[in-house]
């Protein structure tokens, strides 16, 4: 007797449909047919189970605060973090946790099982950060959540964030971030990431750092970030998010700095629903899209993963915290518009994200924690077309959310049709 059966399923790389088998929150089986009793089945009807989708970056401590205290008028990141700081010193305990479960019930809902988020220590009581520590516990049977300790108004410019950065590390934060580009001067941002990656290598803890998220094609601490990586040992550990400077950059530098990021093994996490619409915002015409390079990095053998950055805050007034609409975005800003392509960009919200996080046990083979998400879609590049209702999502074997299926019926005179926008012939979609 198994605790769950899900039968006739596609699975995302493709091929015949499958029966998942499950027992004590773990995979057991994936096969064509399993004969078995189950205390439940679960009738997939060839649709897609993909493992849970994976934010890869973003700022809970923020999040659903938009129009506090007041609305960014110029739509800009420094604006932002400007509002930011006037918003920070009325912030409670409460008031986070209270958001920042708000956005977690929204990630269920949404098939999103595990989140990084950047949570800002540039305060002396560490308000955000203790409320999202007891977040962090409170939701951890349905989601992972990892915090990044975040000195969002600059390491070295911010007062006392040395001392906050270690008081936030021994509060058990589960990795260390920066922002060099919003340091005073190049120096100093140089010199904070050198900082901050040995302050990681002392702790045994990864690095995700926000870098360049700006248009100024000079720009450039992602070159001191792989180079402190490298030189500290910390190759596969770190992160670098934004990078969209990378997008004004002369390509022969590019290529440069692209080598020196295989070398350190860097890992990148794009955010195309915020890059497209924080950068460029100094361009009349021609506008910069303002996403870091996707297809050279991915094409260079870096894992890429994307994120939703912001949901309803001082920098993005719109959200639902859908992965599907951060991969639909990037198809198109980064023209990944081939087969292989938006496969890839499926893969950026699930198992590269995965890769970036360093989630253990995390996929759809025998062993893994059954964590998924049945969704009405027969494949990825369709999960991404119409970022469909998510009919089960399933966290260590138990449905802890559920949608029902979505169709619409058109009455054109006398005739009625149901419309699900589904391929009517699957061999029209050519196989991923």
């Amino acid at each position: 007797m198994i605790d769950l059966l899900i039968r006739q399923a596609a699975l995302p790389g493709g091929g015949d449909l499958v029966d998942i088998a499950i027992l004590g929150g773990r995979i057991v089986e994936v096969s064509p047919r399993i004969e078995a009793q189950a205390h439940r089945t679960i009738e997939a009807a060839g649709f897609l189970v993909s493992p849970p989708f994976i934010d890869s970056h973003f700022h809970m401590d923020s999040t659903l605060t938009f129009g506090q205290p007041r609305v960014n008028l110029s739509g800009t990141l420094l604006e932002g973090i400007a509002l930011w700081g006037e918003l920070q010193p009325q912030l409670t305990v409460e008031s986070v946790k209270a958001r920042a479960l708000e956005l977690c019930r929204w990630a269920i809902a949404r098939g999103n099982l595990a989140i990084r988020s950047h949570v800002d220590i540039c305060d002396p009581k560490l308000t955000a950060l203790l409320a999202l520590l007891e977040v962090r516990d409170q939701i951890k049977p349905y989601l992972d959540l990892q915090l990044v300790a975040f000195p969002q108004q600059g390491y070295l410019r911010y007062p006392d964030s040395l001392p906050l950065m270690q008081r936030a590390l021994d509060l058990g934060v589960d990795v260390v971030g920066g922002i060099p580009h919003f340091e005073r001067t190049a120096a100093e941002g140089a010199e904070s990431v050198r900082l901050l990656c040995e302050l990681a290598a002392e702790r045994g803890l990864p690095v995700d750092m926000h870098c360049d998220e700006s248009d100024d094609p000079h720009s450039r601490f992602v070159e001191y970030l792989a180079y402190q990586t490298t030189r500290l040992g910390l190759e596969g550990r770190v992160t670098g998010s934004h990078l969209t400077s990378m997008h004004s950059m002369d390509n022969y530098y590019a290529s440069k700095l692209i080598d020196l990021m295989v070398e350190a093994r860097l890992h990148v996490v794009a955010n195309p629903l915020i890059n497209i619409t924080l950068q460029g915002r100094h361009d009349t015409y021609p506008k910069r899209r303002g996403v870091t390079r996707i297809r050279e990095l991915q094409e260079a053998g870096l894992t890429v993963a994307l994120g939703h950055d912001c949901v309803q805050d001082p920098w993005y007034p719109l959200g639902s915290h859908d992965l599907l609409e951060v991969a639909h975005m990037a198809v198109h800003v980064a023209q990944m518009t081939g087969i292989a392509q938006m496969g890839a960009m499926f893969e950026a919200i699930t198992t590269a994200a995965a890769r970036v996080l360093g989630l253990e046990h995390y996929g759809l083979t025998p062993g893994c924690w059954a964590d998924m998400v049945i969704l009405q879609a027969r494949d990825p590049i369709e999960a991404i077309r119409l970022r469909p209702a998510r009919l089960f999502v399933i966290r260590r074997g138990q449905v802890i959310a559920r949608t029902p299926a979505v169709h619409s019926q058109v009455e054109l005179g006398e005739s009625t049709f149901t419309i699900d926008f589904l391929n009517a012939d699957r061999r029209s979609c050519p196989s991923l």
